[in-house]
């Protein structure tokens, strides 16, 4: 086995606006210990992506500095100590970073199989959001079936894909969005109720239906203390990012005297053990669904690996809905 792979990569030049990243080529090292090497086909855009391109979200200590955090294709290389995956199997997988990019390395036990069915762009759209949204709605936020859950952002990767895991599992689900168009979209997943932020106050909706049991908030700033007035009585509050700013005033009183829970993770810093349980379970539970077409990616656009800086626009302007893929391999 080579020491090393040339790649075509997306690199981020300095810290700025989507005009920063850049087509050029690397060697990407041989696949480590447990880890196998992808020839990737596609490739998910997501927010820390944007983040990182921006200076505001470093990626942790000995990975990749290529942005890029799922990816879908064949495993090209294999690693010592690998075993279940063999040069040549579709995979889509979980990256410490480095997706946009021809080749990545990534721990075997991150990777998961292309669903009965789906294209490789398809897969690719998938375990940055699932691995996400079953860590924090199932694991850490207990949801239960008949209970009301309430997710923001209904329209984004996380946001549909949160809708079609909860219905799955016999919740009650309600979601925000900021266009009629996008709430339509967020209804025909499975939403029982999709509120327009615009036009009306998500507090009021809630309160009416009695309650959440379960808010997936990736807003942050007021709307942190606007979730807990939503909750039911022993609810709970999942916090996964701060699009709005990660500071808030909050009257905690009401966190005692209703025995709310606040929590929240992200992703990326978690140990490779802890994301090789997340892919465990999802492989179990969450699979056999994708594997019957119950539960499938949402896909916005696609772009050309070197159109990276418009996809990144298209991102930020927060008019898309479900996830937008770069085309790796033409």
């Amino acid at each position: 086995m080579t020491t090393s792979v040339s790649s075509r990569v997306v690199e981020i030049t300095k810290a700025g606006g989507p005009d920063v990243l850049q087509v050029t080529d690397l060697k990407i090292p041989a696949p480590a210990h447990d880890e196998v090497q992808i020839r990737i086909a596609s490739a998910g855009v997501n927010r820390p992506d944007a983040l990182q391109r921006a200076g505001l979200y470093n990626p942790p200590p000995n990975a990749s500095p290529i942005p890029g955090l799922e990816a879908a294709g064949t495993v090209a290389a294999i690693g010592a100590g690998v075993s279940g995956w063999s040069v040549g199997d579709e995979v889509c997988a979980l990256l410490p970073g480095g997706g946009y990019a021809q080749y990545a390395n990534t721990p075997a036990a991150h990777c998961l199989p292309v669903p009965t069915g789906m294209s490789l762009k398809q897969a690719a759209c998938l375990p940055e959001t699932f691995f996400t949204v079953w860590s924090n709605v199932f694991m850490r936020g207990g949801l239960q079936g008949g209970e009301r859950f309430l997710v923001h952002g209904g329209s984004s990767g996380i946001g549909t894909t949160a809708i079609q895991l909860a219905k799955a599992f016999g919740a009650r689900v309600f979601t925000t969005a900021g266009t009629d168009e996008k709430c339509a979209a967020c209804r025909d997943l499975g939403a029982e109720r999709a509120i327009n932020y615009r036009t009306e106050d998500f507090v009021d909706v809630m309160k009416a239906e009695g309650g959440a049991h379960l808010i997936l908030d990736m807003v942050g700033g007021d709307y942190i203390a606007r979730n807990l007035k939503s909750l039911v009585d022993d609810g709970r509050l999942v916090q996964i990012a701060f699009l709005q700013g990660s500071k808030a005033e909050i009257n905690f009183a009401p966190m005692m005297m209703r025995r709310l829970t606040i929590t929240g993770s992200t992703l990326r810093p978690q140990s490779d053990a802890a994301k090789a349980e997340i892919a465990r379970q999802l492989r179990e539970h969450v699979w056999p669904l994708l594997n019957a077409g119950r539960v499938a990616p949402v896909m916005d656009q696609e772009f050309a690996l070197q159109d990276a800086a418009a996809a990144h626009a298209r991102m930020e302007s927060s008019e898309h809905i479900g996830k937008i893929v770069l085309r790796v391999q033409e």
